[in-house]
C-alpha cells in the first residue's frame, strides 16, 4: 500500500481524470514523484468500476483502491445489504473478507465484525477505508481464516465465507469442494464456532452439486440484479434437517421481483398451446430450477416441458417479462419475416434447435424495434414462432 496516493494533490488527480483516456495517462508517464502512472492508473479505473458498484466508497473521500480484480470479485452494495438483512446475531466472522463490502453492512446488524483477509496488502487497505467511513465496529485480521478460527476461543453467531472459485490446479472450479477454502471438507469444524453459516457462491456453482456437498442447508436466496444472476446464497443452520426453501430476488430499478417455493416439491406442470399472454421467468427464477412451481403459483401455463415459457387467457402479475401475443405460426424462416411490418425484432429463443445468430443470418431480420419473437417448442414437440408486444 503505497500511502503517497493518498496524497491530496494525487486524489485531486484522480478524481479529474476519472473520464480521461487511460492509455493517454500512462503513456505520459506519472506527474508525482514515488508512485508510478500504473498505480495512479490502477486508482482510476477501480474508481471507475466503483461509481455504480459501491457508491458509498466512491463518494468517500481518501479510499484507497486495491487491485482492480478486486473490485470486481467484491459484492455489490445492493447484494451486500440484502445479505446483512437475512441473518442476525451480535457476532459474524467474514474468513474471506475480501475487499470488505459484506461486512460493511454486516456492521449495521452486528455489535461486532471480524474481517478476515489472507491477502496482507488488501488486508491493510481495507483497515484503512474503514476509517475514512467512519465504521468503529469491526476489527480486521491479516491472515488465513480458517487458521484464525482455530486458534480463537470464541464462538460467533454466524460465519459468512465466499469461497474463491479460481484454484491454483484446476482453474475455474465447479464443485465446493474444488474452492478455496474447502468448505465442505471443513464444515464440521466450522459448526464448532458457530450454528449459522451464510456462504456466497457464483452462478456458474449448481445448486444441486452444492446441496449434496453441504450440511444443514435452510434456505437458498439467488439474487438477480436488473436480471442478470449476480450471486447464490445458501444458509445453513446446526442440525436443520427440514424442508429448503429456496429464494429467487430479481432486484430491478423500480421494484424487486420474489418467487419462493421448496426444494424438490413434488409439482406438476400444466401445459398449453399459446394463449392470449406469453411469460418469460426473470434470470434468478431460471437459475433456481422452479419452473413447475410457477404454473402451480401463478395459474400459467406451461408451453412444453423443456421450454420454460409460460402462457394464460387474461394477464397475471409475473417475476418476468410479460408480452401480449399477437400471432403464432410453425416455423419456417421464410414465414417468420412476413410476420413482421418491417426486417426488425428482438429475438429469444427457448428449448429451440437454433441460435438466434443462425436466425438473424436466415431471416436477415434486425436486432431492435417494439416487436419480440420467440422460438420454442410446443407440447405436440413442434417448432414454433410467437409473435409478441410488450406488456
Amino acid at each position: 500500500m503505497n500511502n503517497k496516493i493518498l496524497n491530496t494533490k494525487i486524489q485531486q488527480f484522480i478524481s479529474e481524470n476519472l473520464k480521461s483516456d487511460i492509455t493517454k495517462l500512462i503513456f505520459k508517464g506519472s506527474p508525482f514523484e514515488g508512485i508510478s502512472v500504473q498505480e495512479i492508473a490502477n486508482q482510476i479505473l477501480a474508481k471507475q468500476k466503483s461509481f455504480t458498484k459501491l457508491p458509498t466508497w466512491f463518494s468517500t473521500e481518501n479510499i484507497y483502491y486495491p487491485e482492480k480484480i478486486s473490485i470486481e470479485q467484491t459484492s455489490s452494495e445492493i447484494t451486500a445489504k440484502y445479505k446483512s438483512e437475512i441473518i442476525s446475531g451480535d457476532s459474524i466472522i467474514d474468513i474471506t473478507g475480501g475487499f470488505g463490502v459484506d461486512c460493511f453492512y454486516f456492521s449495521k446488524h452486528f455489535k461486532n465484525v471480524f474481517h478476515c483477509e489472507i491477502n496482507e496488502e488488501l488486508s491493510a487497505v481495507v483497515k484503512h477505508n474503514y476509517q475514512q467511513l467512519n465504521i468503529k465496529n469491526i476489527v480486521t485480521f491479516s491472515g488465513d481464516g480458517l487458521q484464525f478460527l482455530r486458534n480463537s476461543t470464541e464462538t460467533f453467531d454466524c460465519i459468512y465465507i465466499d469461497p474463491s472459485r479460481r484454484n491454483d490446479v484446476k482453474g475455474k472450479v465447479f464443485l465446493l469442494k474444488d474452492c478455496l477454502p474447502n468448505v465442505p471438507e471443513n464444515i464440521d469444524f466450522l459448526f464448532t464456532k458457530t450454528n449459522q453459516i451464510l456462504l456466497k457462491n457464483s452462478p456458474i456453482l449448481d445448486i444441486t452439486s452444492a446441496i449434496n456437498e453441504l450440511k444443514f442447508v435452510k434456505e437458498i436466496h439467488v439474487i438477480a440484479l436488473k436480471n442478470e444472476v449476480k450471486e447464490v446464497l445458501f444458509l445453513l443452520e446446526k442440525n436443520y434437517e427440514n424442508i429448503i426453501e429456496i429464494k429467487t430476488i430479481n432486484i430491478k430499478k423500480e421494484e424487486t421481483e420474489t418467487f419462493n417455493f421448496n426444494y424438490k416439491e413434488e409439482v406438476f406442470s400444466n401445459y398449453s398451446e399459446p394463449l392470449s399472454y406469453l411469460y418469460e421467468p426473470n434470470s434468478a427464477i431460471l437459475k433456481s430450477g422452479g419452473f413447475h412451481q410457477i404454473t402451480n403459483q401463478l395459474n400459467v401455463f406451461k408451453l412444453q416441458q423443456h421450454s420454460h415459457l409460460y402462457t394464460s387467457k387474461k394477464v397475471v402479475d409475473f417475476p418476468g417479462r410479460i408480452f401480449k401475443i399477437e400471432n403464432v405460426i410453425s416455423y419456417d424462416k421464410k414465414k417468420v419475416s412476413k410476420l413482421l411490418s418491417e426486417r426488425k425484432a428482438n429475438i429469444t429463443t427457448r428449448n429451440f434447435p437454433k441460435t438466434v445468430a443462425q436466425i438473424r443470418k436466415e431471416t436477415k431480420i434486425k436486432d431492435g424495434g417494439n416487436a419480440y419473437l420467440f422460438l420454442t417448442t410446443n407440447s405436440e414437440n413442434q417448432l414454433i414462432v410467437i409473435l409478441g408486444s410488450k406488456v
